[in-house]
């Protein structure tokens, strides 16, 4: 039997305040209506030239696109063309089978959140978090589980080692909304400061799995006898 772990970091990210981050350059910060910045605006962080940032405070729906550009660490600024396409409302016993749960996930609700993102910037973001959040119902801002051990339904994984400009991914991510909360929608928020993008739509449940592609059958059910000697 498999433990699922969160890391402190995880947990602590079920507070009132995000992880605390460099704060961006002094810089004007764009207006938090809907929508890509304008040119005549001043980005909230430094970015290749022509870039667009989607304006804070932008409520997306599940499915539609945006530019975002945080600091993963001090000296280096990313920048991420993010959607999100799907959040799956999940329960410990459909998807959890065969990991040993401790009490600190009694009561929690496990949601499954997938996006596709792509490096939008000039760095490379290999092996860092992916840097989306959850706000639940009581407007705490939850980060999403880490797991010892491979998660096959979502993989929860941060970028790969290398994640260069233009590389794309899809990943998924588990969030675990508090005792007595429920998810009310993905967000970007890399510092306090920053007024949040989200993105909200309907909650599904989970895909079923695939089933196994039959193995040692080639055409006429003959096995792979006939790419013998290929």
């Amino acid at each position: 039997m498999t433990v699922l772990a969160l890391s402190s970091a995880a947990m602590a990210g079920c507070s009132d305040d995000p992880e605390k981050e460099p704060s961006a350059d002094p810089e004007p910060s764009v207006t938090s209506t809907p929508g890509s910045a304008s040119a005549s605006e001043t980005p909230y962080l430094p970015v290749p030239d022509g870039t667009e940032l989607t304006a804070q405070g932008t409520e997306l729906a599940l499915g539609d696109p945006a530019v975002v550009a945080y600091r993963p660490r001090q000296d280096v600024v990313g920048v991420l063309g993010v959607t999100v396409e799907r959040i799956d409302k999940t329960s410990f016993e459909e998807s959890f089978a065969g990991w040993r749960l401790g009490p600190e996930f009694t009561g929690t609700t496990p949601y499954f959140v997938r996006a596709t993102l792509t490096n939008d910037g000039d760095t490379d973001l290999g092996g860092r978090p992916v840097p989306l959040r959850i706000i639940d119902s009581a407007e705490r801002l939850v980060e999403p589980s880490q797991f010892k051990g491979t998660f096959k339904p979502c993989p929860s994984k941060p970028f790969p080692e290398t994640f260069g400009p233009g590389d794309s991914r899809t990943v998924c991510l588990v969030f675990l909304a508090p005792e007595g909360s429920t998810l009310e929608a993905v967000s970007f928020r890399p510092s306090q400061e920053f007024v949040p993008i989200t993105w909200t739509g309907t909650i599904t449940k989970p895909l079923p799995d695939k089933p196994d592609k039959p193995k040692g059958k080639g055409k006429g059910g003959k096995g792979n006898q006939g790419n013998q000697g290929n």
